[in-house]
């Protein structure tokens, strides 16, 4: 062992610059000294005292990653030898010993070990040079690229070495049976790129050439090469007891949802040259071979080079692009963006907005300029410097930006070895995120944030940012005030309206200024400019008829149309998310419309920052509520108090920047907020007529969406009521008594009609007390004896699954206690786990056929659908609750969550489980918004896939259905493996 004096220059702990915050330094220093205690860290005592950067590196990682404090644990004599070496050499040499070690593997199981050992080690090496300082994030990206292509590489030589043993390929050099074999694994994306992130996905095409020389005569390719790349995706992906090497996506083959993982080469080239979109043209600026066939894929890319550099670009080509730059909103002039909960990657002012700002440029110039074909995304924004494309500021900005969020997103996925973009939810939880990424505190962390995405922001907003009107002007539409042009009609119809001459009708009455919105020559003027760009994006909406139609109806409700119209004018991708509301969300142009004020909020400059939560919700509504003359009143002000919000939170949904499981706290939260304060005002207003009960309480219990905080914009309320007062005098004391049951039941049914009762102002929500004690033959209102009573004894397993997401929204603090108390009794007692099996799959059987599970697009009621993910979560409380009950959480993303870290969920499962509620949840949210039923991928529009293909963050509705199907049979798999055959 080497004393840290006496460590070499180029030794990685003599190079430490840097080490984490700690957010809890005794803990940390504790576990430190208490793995040190063992034989394990005994080899690393010696090293870590003589360097104080080492000891504060180590500290850093106990403290701020489990998944790296876990890889340290295991082996210290690992850790010391690392720290004691050159981390450049010695990756070099660890990857060739790899690749040596392969050649010589015995059989899968021998690979599968080398080729784990070999992440396990590099991912600890590359962590402790980035947290470290050693190397910056280029230079970790570049590491992990190494890593994955060797791992790639190793892999298919070592299965076409076995097909060649196996007589399925005769290679021409049997030591290299790469060579020459036809099979070529392009690397697509951030791997393509050299620019793989910390716990990336690896992104392959894989092609095969039928006739290459190494395929025997009268063999068959296809069934050949199919079999290696589902080998390969094996040996890469399974996880073993020494973990995975990495997660392999091959979705970005052409149309993923009718090929075969592995594509022959005629048919791929036919493809891009026939029906190749421009999003493939951009994946393919990336494409690299990284493994197999070599030589055959540079031939490849080489036969590509017209598809994705067009010399020439048809006018319909740059707008594709330009669209392609649209799909991630900019709104200059919303200043706010939250923190947390922030997508570095997704989000606004991200990685992905600069890496656009780069490939969108690339795709209009580099047919012209082949010096714009790099693939690296910092070289083509200096090339496009260099080149006069953008300026040298846009060039640094942008590069430091993407250095800084590069490494935001590396140190996120550290911390767990989750492949994760999204910081905390909570301040919290970013507090702690920001000590491990180097920072004092959280505030400090979101200055630096804030300050290189708002950079990011403001370049990619200006970029192109004249197009929409130039692509806009050159249609020529023209609005005489006399009548309508017949030409300017016919390229309506063109244009996708299906009624032109009504379209053209109303804009000429908007040109007149005769809506009370337009009225005055200000507002006439912006308008007249604002109608080329205001059609061109109707009619990219999935009915741009009824587009026309709710501006229509929202300029006629609207009182001085002139800011908002100002605000459109100056902000084009404001202008976007305008008209994608009226054309593409029914429910939200519908409240546009009848409710223009509702816009106020959505121009608000703070609009895309945090979303309010409950207790600044509450504030509002009270502030509302306290100028309200009458109890008619008070109920029109809570629907527009409502429907603001929910159109606001629709909004944030539509636009990309809020996720789904943000979006369904926000409307929980909200519906908190109104049932508290009905609760408290239609309890008074009862109690004016019909007087108290001694000792009266009552308490509002949600259920279902409600209560697991999963809400979208079309969830109904699942509600329980229950009460309590003094048996011993059960009479009201009111002018018109009642006794206590009745008394209660009376109170429900006046609350549930006040939230949704039409007024003038609409309804709330509907109600739902069915899921009450007894369901429909049971009282409305419960007391609070009987409902524990009949949970303790009486209630079936379909009851208590259904309890697992109750939670009290409003009651007094002590009868909220109480309820509290009886429902983690009830949910922690002990339980015959096959029983409750058995009960959960027969009821999962029982509702498959009161609605089939055959239909794809039905995602809560698919085979492996939402239905699926919820009862394994029950099931998973029910019955390990009374020895873990920590595992106990309303929401389903929670209770996966915590069943992984508890260690009830496997690794496996979870990494299938946990995405899939992700990915339903993202779906379900925009479905909610833009349909009354379940999509018709037939009959749908463009629009609204394009808004699932971005929430899914795929790059084609192809792609979509392709994944969707896969993870659909893999939760199907789960629940069947966790729960039981379904049938």
């Amino acid at each position: 062992m080497q004393r840290g004096h006496d460590l070499r220059p180029a030794a990685l702990a003599r190079r430490l610059t840097r080490a984490p915050a700690l957010d809890d330094a005794a803990a940390a220093r504790s576990r430190v000294d208490a793995w040190l205690a063992t034989a394990a860290g005994g080899a690393a005592v010696a090293l870590l005292a003589a360097t104080p950067a080492a000891r504060a590196l180590i500290e850093g990682i106990a403290d701020g990653s489990p998944y790296l404090w876990d890889l340290i644990e295991r082996d210290g004599e690992r850790l010391a030898a690392l720290l004691q070496a050159d981390p450049d050499a010695h990756l070099a040499a660890h990857l060739a010993a790899t690749v040596d070690a392969m050649a010589g593997a015995t059989g899968d199981d021998d690979a599968m070990r080398l080729l784990r050992q070999m992440k396990a080690e590099a991912a600890l090496l590359i962590a402790l040079a980035d947290i470290g300082g050693v190397w910056d994030v280029m230079r970790v990206t570049r590491a992990l690229t190494d890593v994955a292509d060797t791992a790639v590489g190793a892999a298919v030589d070592y299965l076409l070495a076995g097909a060649a043993r196996a007589g399925r390929l005769a290679p021409s050099e049997p030591a290299r049976p790469s060579v020459g074999s036809g099979y070529i694994v392009l690397a697509m994306g951030k791997m393509g790129a050299f620019e793989l992130n910390y716990s990336s996905d690896i992104d392959l095409i894989v092609l095969y050439d039928p006739a290459a020389a190494a395929v025997p005569r009268g063999a068959e390719p296809a069934q050949l090469f199919i079999r290696v790349t589902r080998d390969l995706i094996r040996l890469l992906q399974q996880r073993t007891p020494d973990g995975y090497v990495f997660r392999v996506d091959v979705r970005l083959r052409p149309d993923p949802a009718s090929t075969q993982i592995a594509i022959s080469l005629p048919a791929a080239l036919d493809y891009y040259e026939s029906r190749g979109q421009t999003w493939e043209r951009a994946a393919m600026i990336k494409a690299r071979p990284c493994a197999g066939d070599r030589a055959a894929g540079e031939a490849a890319l080489r036969a590509l080079v017209p598809f994705i550099w067009r010399r020439h670009l048809d006018y319909a080509a740059v707008a594709e692009v330009h669209a392609m730059k649209s799909q991630i909103h900019a709104f200059r002039g919303h200043g706010a963006i939250a923190v947390e909960g922030h997508n570095v990657k997704l989000g606004r002012g991200g990685i992905r907005e600069v890496e656009f700002f780069a490939q969108t440029q690339q795709l209009i110039a580099g047919g012209r300029h082949p010096q714009l074909r790099g693939r690296e995304t910092l070289g083509t924004l200096a090339t496009l410097a260099e080149r006069g494309f953008i300026d040298g500021e846009a060039r640094e900005t942008l590069d430091a930006a993407y250095r800084f969020l590069r490494e935001t997103e590396h140190r996120l996925q550290m911390v767990a070895d989750e492949q994760t973009h999204t910081l905390p939810a909570e301040r919290a939880g970013v507090e702690r995120f920001a000590r491990f990424l180097g920072y004092p505190d959280r505030d400090a962390f979101a200055a630096a944030l804030l300050a290189q995405m708002n950079a990011v922001q403001g370049h990619y907003a200006a970029l192109f940012e004249n197009a929409p009107a130039q692509e806009a002007a050159r249609r020529g539409l023209v609005f005489p005030p006399d009548a309508d042009d017949r030409e300017t009609c016919d390229k309506l119809a063109v244009m996708g309206f299906r009624r032109p001459v009504e379209a053209s009708a109303s804009v000429r009455r908007w040109l007149a200024g005769t809506p009370r919105g337009l009225r005055g020559e200000a507002a006439r003027g912006l308008v007249a400019e604002l109608v080329p760009l205001l059609i061109d994006e109707f009619a990219r909406s999935d009915n741009p008829d009824a587009a026309v139609v709710a501006f229509d109806r929202f300029v006629g409700n609207l009182h001085g149309g002139s800011r908002l119209l100002s605000l459109l004018r100056e902000n084009p991708g404001l202008l976007s998310l305008f008209a994608l509301l009226l054309g593409n969300a029914p429910r939200l142009a519908d409240t546009l419309a009848t409710q223009p004020q509702v816009i106020d909020g959505l121009l608000d400059p703070e609009f895309f920052g945090a979303l309010p939560d409950a207790e600044r919700l509450g504030v509002r509504l009270t502030e509302s509520l306290g100028e309200a003359g009458s109890y008619e009143d008070f109920l029109d002000r809570v629907r527009l108090f409502g429907q603001e919000h929910m159109f606001l939170i629709g909004t944030r949904v539509l636009s990309g920047t809020v996720s789904a499981r943000q979006a369904g706290e926000a409307f929980a939260d909200l519906a908190d907020v109104v049932i508290r304060s009905m609760h408290g005002a239609v309890s008074s207003q009862f109690a004016a007529v019909y007087g108290r009960l001694a000792g009266q309480a009552s308490a509002v219990i949600a259920m279902g969406k409600l209560g697991g905080r999963e809400m979208t914009a079309s969830s109904d309320l699942d509600l329980i009521l229950v009460y309590e007062f003094d048996a011993e005098h059960p009479e009201s004391d009111g002018e018109r008594k009642l006794h206590g049951g009745q008394y209660f039941a009376r109170l429900t049914q006046r609350l549930v009609s006040a939230m949704t009762a039409q007024t003038n102002y609409g309804k709330l929500y509907d109600v739902d007390m069915r899921l009450r004690p007894s369901g429909r033959s049971g009282p409305v209102a419960t007391s609070i004896a009987s409902f524990e009573s009949y949970q303790r004894d009486e209630a079936w397993t379909w009851e208590h699954l259904a309890l697992t997401r109750a939670r009290v929204v409003s009651a007094p603090p002590a009868l909220a206690g109480r309820i509290e108390t009886a429902i983690r009794e009830v949910l922690g007692a002990e339980r015959d786990a096959t029983l409750i099996a058995g009960d959960v799959a027969e009821m999962r059987r029982a509702i498959a056929v009161e609605h089939p599970d055959d239909q794809r697009w039905d995602l809560k009621y698919a085979a492996g659908g939402l239905i699926d993910l919820e009862f394994i979560a029950q099931y998973f409380q029910l019955v390990h609750a009374a020895t873990l009950p920590d595992i106990l959480d309303t929401s389903t993303a929670g209770v996966l969550d915590r069943a992984a870290r508890l260690g009830v969920l496997s690794v496996e499962d979870a990494e299938v489980l946990r995405p899939a509620t992700r990915l339903y949840h993202d779906l379900t949210q925009i479905l909610r918004l833009c349909l009354s039923g379940p999509l018709d991928p037939k009959t749908a529009g463009t629009g609204l896939l394009g808004l699932l293909v971005r929430a899914a963050d795929v790059p084609d509705f192809a792609t979509l259905e392709a994944h969707v199907a896969e993870t659909q049979e893999k939760v199907r798999r789960c629940f069947e493996r966790i729960v039981g055959l379904v049938g």
